[in-house]
């Protein structure tokens, strides 16, 4: 190669890298507001330990901004192999899932998105016609780069590869919600590491910690004013047909202590 052909082959690559840096940079500001890595982690770990409508594992938990720019990664375990490494990025997911899909007016959670994603749905198999948001769950792929680049070894902390990026990907099951603040979406917070029951109710335990549930003038599909993105589940706040159909999803694992109606309501 030619010393000239040298030069400018570097010079392109440092561009490259100049941009990723920006973008990496720029990421970390649009974060201005929302929670700090601590305060994400404090509010699972706390969250964790109020939730019982599961198998009582350790959680992964993931803001993103209203970009979908990831703004903090954590996990409530002793470290990152403590909770399923495979839950780091469904977190992701459905941080990106409550945020792509929520409005200033109507908060939709990853769990509202369960039956309305499926291929059928109906009590009779000869008149099952599909969801009305079928194939959504592969609407907005997940960047393999972004989800799974870096060292392993910062996953879950403050500087995890993952800040200051974009991952993308959708989920359709419980665990991602909107933030909200004087009634306006700022991002989403998503986590993962359980049942799917138990995600969303950790969720909304930690988006209740962290005071980010002001949700003033906002609406949803619950039918509860003071939970409108809350879960709903066919047995309690659902039709109890025994099908899951609509906005509905299946019963928690613990159903004794899995009725989403008891969850605190949000700050209206």
């Amino acid at each position: 190669m030619k010393s000239k052909e040298i030069i400018i082959a570097l010079g392109a690559a440092a561009l490259a890298c100049s941009n990723v840096m920006a973008d990496s940079s720029a990421g970390k500001e649009a974060c201005n507001g929302l929670p700090s890595h601590a305060e994400l982690k404090n509010a699972l770990i706390s969250a964790v330990a109020s939730e019982s409508s599961g198998l009582d594992f350790d959680m992964w938990g993931t803001i993103v901004n209203r970009d979908g720019v990831v703004c903090a990664v954590a996990f409530s375990g002793t470290d990152r192999g403590a909770q399923w490494p495979g839950s780091r990025v469904i977190s992701a997911q459905k941080a990106n899932t409550a945020n792509a899909f929520s409005l200033n007016g109507l908060a939709l959670s990853t769990g509202n998105l369960y039956s309305a994603a499926q291929g059928t749905s109906g009590a009779n198999a000869e008149t099952m016609l599909g969801g009305s948001l079928y194939g959504l769950q592969f609407s907005n792929p997940v960047n393999p780069g972004v989800a799974y680049g870096g060292n392993p070894k910062h996953y879950g902390q403050a500087n995890d590869p993952m800040v200051g990026k974009r991952p993308g990907g959708v989920n359709v099951f419980g665990g991602g919600l909107g933030l909200y603040k004087n009634g306006k979406i700022i991002g989403a917070v998503g986590v993962s590491g359980d049942t799917s029951c138990a995600d969303h109710n950790i969720a909304w335990r930690v988006r209740k910690n962290l005071g980010l549930d002001q949700m003033q003038g906002v609406g949803g599909v619950s039918g509860d004013p003071a939970r409108p993105d809350n879960i709903i589940l066919d047995q309690y706040n659902g039709n109890g047909d025994g099908v899951t159909a609509g906005f509905e999803q299946p019963g928690c694992l613990n159903d004794a202590s899995g009725d989403p109606r008891t969850l605190p309501a949000v700050q209206n």
